[in-house]
């Protein structure tokens, strides 16, 4: 004989409700996702206002030209804010190791590749003088690296009036106008080909997210790095070399400003005095839209390439349709101005919500 069916009354079935576990969007997973939606909204809204928005050779090409490089700065600005610090000579950086560049291909007369990876090198070595510097001092990573700016500005324009005439070095090894130039249809083999509207230099910036994306998520190096950020006495504490983490950061860095110096110079055509000298605002402002703290200890590769994405549509959007370049600096200073200060303001939230739920 079957036992009656068991009534559930309503407080249990209330109560097995409240027990399962509710599925909550990562926060960082949700900016990243709220990125993607304002960048389609001003896509269409800019596209809709000037048909220009949409032509793939005068607007979408450059446009994502100007977002690889800007990514790669952004990336270089993220190595350094991932242990709680900045670098304010990332654009100096970018200048130094362009130039050496520049110098290896008119006096040595090396190919493109080899030229690049020597200037890569003088990048990573003087991020690691600028960490080592900050972890023998215990100096503030703002005054070191704005020294630093200062030493590699004055540096770098006495080499260039030592070695040039017009300030640039104009050599151009062999494969430098076709990065330049050509798109990733250009270069495809197979029957499939890439969109004439994505340039080469952009394999440079999926290179570069790839590798640092994977060193902060499936290496112990990248996670003492966040540890290091998070809390570095504890990091101490725990056995972790923060002096050489420190300075492993700054030399990360030096060497992404190199690269993003060097994808400057191609689109440019030359290697000059002037290059980086854009740099400081746009490497904040990627990274800290996408999710990476300035304090340390949490980084977002895809939401840097989502915060330099919509600047640069934002940019580009408003010079289509008329805006001056002072009203453009103002919208991005505005732009830096929140997106540094959505940190607190989450800060602020959470911490009232955690009142009123007492």
């Amino acid at each position: 004989m079957s036992a009656p069916p068991v009534e559930r009354t309503d407080v249990e079935v209330e109560s097995r409700d409240r027990a399962k576990p509710r599925r909550r969007l990562d926060p960082g997973r949700a900016q990243r996702l709220g990125l993607l939606v304002v960048i389609a909204v001003l896509v269409i809204s800019f596209g809709s206002a000037s048909s220009a928005f949409y032509d793939q050779q005068l607007t979408i090409f450059p446009l994502l030209r100007d977002i690889s490089i800007l990514c790669v700065v952004g990336l270089a600005q993220l190595a350094v804010m991932s242990i709680g610090h900045m670098n304010l000579a990332v654009g100096r950086m970018a200048a130094l190791s362009a130039m050496v560049m520049g110098l290896a291909y008119q006096e040595l007369h090396l190919p493109l590749y080899a030229g690049l990876v020597l200037g890569l090198l003088v990048g990573a070595a003087i991020g690691a003088l600028t960490g080592w510097i900050i972890s023998a001092t215990g100096v503030n990573s703002f005054v070191v690296t704005l020294a630093m700016d200062f030493v590699l500005l004055g540096l770098v324009s006495l080499v260039y009036a030592q070695f040039t005439t017009s300030a640039a070095f104009t050599v151009k090894p062999a494969g430098m106008d076709e990065l330049r130039k050509y798109s990733l249809a250009d270069v495809c083999l197979g029957p499939v080909c890439g969109s004439p509207a994505v340039p080469q230099l952009f394999l440079f910036t999926v290179v570069a997210m790839l590798a640092v994306g994977w060193l902060y998520s499936r290496t112990r190096v990248g996670r003492e790095l966040l540890l290091v950020g998070s809390n570095i006495k504890a990091a101490q504490l725990s056995g972790i070399p923060t002096g050489r983490r420190v300075i492993g950061a700054h030399a990360l860095s030096g060497t992404l400003a190199g690269l993003a110096g060097f994808m400057l110079a191609v689109t440019a055509g030359s290697f000059t005095a002037t290059i980086g000298s854009e740099f400081m605002i746009p490497s904040f402002l990627g990274p800290v839209l996408g999710g990476t703290l300035l304090t340390g200890g949490a980084v977002s590769v895809i939401g840097t390439l989502l915060g330099t994405t919509l600047t640069q549509v934002i940019r580009q959007g408003l010079t289509l349709l008329g805006v001056g370049l002072e009203s453009l600096n103002i919208y991005l200073g505005a732009i830096l101005l929140l997106a540094l200060s959505t940190g607190r303001i989450r800060t602020v939230l959470s911490e009232r919500k955690a009142r009123t739920s007492r």
